[in-house]
């Protein structure tokens, strides 16, 4: 009777069904190794804030690139072509406007562009009296790109140059270095291309930020009540 009542529980799908899970549920004696949560390198800007990337906060971004090249002064062909053209007459004709306009975009604080472009004006008369070219200017304007590149999280010089021929990957380990190495990049643009970095900062700020002008004074809009219908009750 007893090896008749284990066969029959044997051919019982539903009694077969039962052992197995009963065998899956029983605890494991083997030691298992809890699996170890993914380590993500935080990444920080030069300012010393984290990145953040996806749907991760702090996973490592990598820095973007110039809305358009140093070479780009005619603009390109979308929305902000008359803007670029504009640019790049005030960088061939009158750069100092230019950086003050750049700067008070940049800043967004009362007085930001007769503070900056009265001193690169002084510098612009007295290099180009003393020495013949605007050679004391680009010392004075070169700090306005490295705030841009900051701000932005843009792509550097040196960091392009890696990208394209891998002879800077020795500079950007450490990230003192790395920013050391960018600064001084931004100074060599804007003493040998000057013109052409503030109509590249110029194109870069007016296609990411509105001018502080624009938004200075706020509008009051006021809406006249709806008229108003008593009803009679019943």
């Amino acid at each position: 009777m007893a090896d008749e009542q284990r066969n029959h529980e044997e051919a019982s799908p539903l009694l077969h069904q039962q052992h197995q899970q009963e065998k899956e549920q029983q605890p494991d004696n083997k030691s298992k190794t809890a699996p170890t949560p993914p380590e993500f390198i935080l990444g920080w800007t030069a300012d010393g804030h984290p990145l953040g990337h996806g749907s991760v906060v702090g996973q490592p971004m990598g820095r973007s690139s110039w809305n358009s090249s140093i070479c780009s002064c005619l603009g390109q062909n979308d929305e902000f072509c008359s803007s670029d053209l504009e640019v790049c007459l005030l960088g061939s004709v009158a750069p100092c406007v230019l950086y003050g306009s750049n700067v008070e975009r940049l800043g967004s604080a009362p007085g930001t562009f007769a503070n900056h472009c009265l001193p690169y004006s002084g510098l612009y008369i007295v290099g180009n009296s003393c020495f013949g070219w605007n050679c004391l200017a680009p010392w004075f304007s070169y700090p306005s790109r490295t705030a841009i590149r900051r701000r932005f999280n843009l792509e550097g010089s040196c960091e392009a140059l890696n990208r394209s021929c891998g002879c800077c990957g020795s500079f950007l380990v450490d990230e003192a270095q790395r920013e050391q190495c960018e600064s001084a990049c931004d100074l060599a643009t804007h003493v040998f291309c000057h013109v052409c970095a503030l109509c590249q900062e110029g194109r870069e700020l007016r296609r990411r930020l509105p001018h502080p002008g624009f938004n200075a004074q706020q509008v009051l809009v006021m809406i006249p009540p709806s008229d108003q219908t008593m009803g009679r009750g019943a």
